[in-house]
């Protein structure tokens, strides 16, 4: 029986943090300033602590100055978009990721439109996704910048092939929607309330699983030589899709982990430095 080709992400996010890294050097040695990121934290929730902590140690590895700001959990949403206004304003301040959730009690979407388009280097603002939609310059969502770097990696050309994104979220499902359909594949979104969701699997060159639910995505239901990018994470490194039984299927797979996860990370680094060579006229 077959056997799928790892999509390895770590060693392309490897690859693209030390490109980075080199461009953030030759920055600070032309300008003097290093490449700034802040992190904004709502909370202690000890995932996306642990999630900060992650990005922090990579920034410091590829020469990003990481700026962390902690808020406490009771901040309410006027706190939150004043912290979020400040750093967009501050010169020093290159990219702007705010942790999320955020909790019930903030209006998660007013929050991001409190970080400027131009620092938006987690893609998350109404302007970076319309740029995605629309094909114009700006900053991809990095998840999804991650996914579509790994079909250029892998030769996978979306272009007449039928991509089926399963999740509709608005910083992974529907950004990679748009980028697929920007590269001329023909999209077709899935989520909780599709009719038979194993018939439209079926039918998918290209499977993206982002929806947050172990194993959702059959084996049986992959189509014979169709590319599958497992976008989800759960409890015990489990992915959306059953990886033991598409992988004897699927031409190109990504695992989990070791597949989209280490791509985000580079994405948003990259897109870190490019923001602060524009700021900086590097």
């Amino acid at each position: 029986m077959s056997q799928a080709r790892l999509m390895d992400g770590t060693g392309l996010a490897r690859r693209i943090v030390k490109e980075t890294a080199e461009r953030a050097a030759a920055l600070t040695e032309r300008t003097g300033a290093a490449p700034c990121l802040a992190t904004v934290l709502v909370g202690e929730d000890p995932a996306s602590v642990t999630y900060v902590r992650m990005k922090q140690n990579r920034c410091r590895k590829a020469g990003i100055e990481s700026r962390h700001v902690a808020l406490r959990a009771a901040t309410t949403t006027a706190e939150l978009v004043d912290t979020l206004r400040a750093l967009s304003e501050d010169p020093t301040v290159h990219g702007i990721l705010l942790q999320h959730p955020v909790g019930p009690h903030v209006d998660e979407r007013a929050a991001f439109e409190a970080i400027a388009p131009e620092k938006d280097v987690d893609g998350v603002t109404l302007s970076s996704y319309a740029a995605m939609s629309f094909g114009l310059p700006g900053f991809v969502s990095c998840t999804p910048g991650g996914i579509m770097r790994l079909l250029e990696e892998y030769d996978v050309d979306p272009a007449g092939r039928r991509a089926v994104v399963v999740g509709r979220s608005a910083i992974l499902g529907k950004p990679v929607g748009m980028l697929l359909l920007g590269r001329d594949a023909t999209v077709t979104y899935c989520h909780s309330r599709t009719a038979d969701l194993s018939a439209a699997v079926r039918e998918a060159d290209i499977v993206v699983a982002a929806v947050g639910r172990p194993r959702l995505i059959r084996g049986a239901d992959i189509k014979p030589g169709a590319v599958v990018i497992d976008a989800g994470y759960n409890a015990g490194n489990v992915g959306d899709v059953d990886f033991e039984t598409a992988v004897t299927r699927a031409a190109l797979i990504t695992p989990v982990p070791g597949g989209v996860g280490p791509m985000t990370i580079a994405v948003l680094l990259e897109q870190t430095v490019t923001s602060a060579e524009r700021h900086l006229g590097g």
